[in-house]
């Protein structure tokens, strides 16, 4: 008899498989053209173990958006740490902010997983559970948020409210590129860049301490001491 072990690895991946047979049919065909028989027979599953997992093509069809939203959600911590994770080693921050935000823009809203969750939530947003569904909710914004209350804490940036300092940085940045261009891809669109980085100037000219504004640690702590 199998271990549960056994199972519950069986499991996952009879799940990833469904959600994968999904999403491609849901994109090829759209919502109401994919039947449950498809999604099992793709998957190499039964229907009765679709219903077994998803309960519904609805509720299915919210998994895959989540899915996607998830992995993108991966990319965005990723950047972060790639780029903003140690406050005491940044000596330009407004490279540092230009880099975060030009690999947010290529990586992430440049990828073919921000392109399938667009389609798929401006495609079938009548069988989400509501309009406008956000798969990645206010996650992003929350880890951006962590990760300024960090920088707060070591003395570059200066801000009462972590969480609206980046929602005013991915308004500046971001949202000037969405509302100017209809779109922050830097992959498609070479303008995107020269709004963000006037955006992460705007927003550090608001918030950097002088500590902030570059140079060694020596260098900054030169600079506070100075009169």
């Amino acid at each position: 008899m199998p271990t549960t072990k056994t199972l519950r690895e069986g499991s996952t991946r009879k799940r990833a498989a469904i959600l994968s047979a999904a999403r491609e049919l849901f994109l090829a065909d759209g919502f109401d053209r994919s039947s449950v028989d498809a999604v099992a027979a793709r998957a190499e599953v039964s229907k009765r173990t679709v219903y077994d997992y998803f309960g519904d093509k609805q509720t299915l069809l919210q998994a895959v958006v989540d899915a996607v939203g998830q992995s993108l959600i991966t990319t965005i911590r990723r950047t972060l740490d790639d780029t903003l994770a140690d406050p005491t080693e940044i000596t330009d921050l407004e490279d540092a902010l230009v880099t975060f935000s030009m690999r947010i823009a290529t990586d992430m809203l440049g990828s073919a997983e921000y392109a399938t969750l667009q389609r798929l939530v401006r495609a079938e947003s009548g069988h989400l559970p509501h309009q406008g569904y956000n798969a990645m909710a206010d996650t992003p914004d929350e880890a951006l948020a962590e990760r300024f209350a960090a920088f707060a804490a070591a003395g570059l940036l200066d801000f009462s409210d972590p969480r609206l300092a980046a929602d005013q940085f991915i308004a500046l940045t971001f949202g000037v590129a969405l509302n100017r261009l209809g779109s922050a891809n830097a992959v498609e669109d070479t303008r995107v860049r020269p709004l963000v980085v006037e955006g992460v100037r705007t927003f550090l000219r608001a918030y950097r301490t002088v500590q902030g504004r570059g140079g060694t640690k020596a260098q900054r702590a030169a600079d506070v001491a100075s009169p």
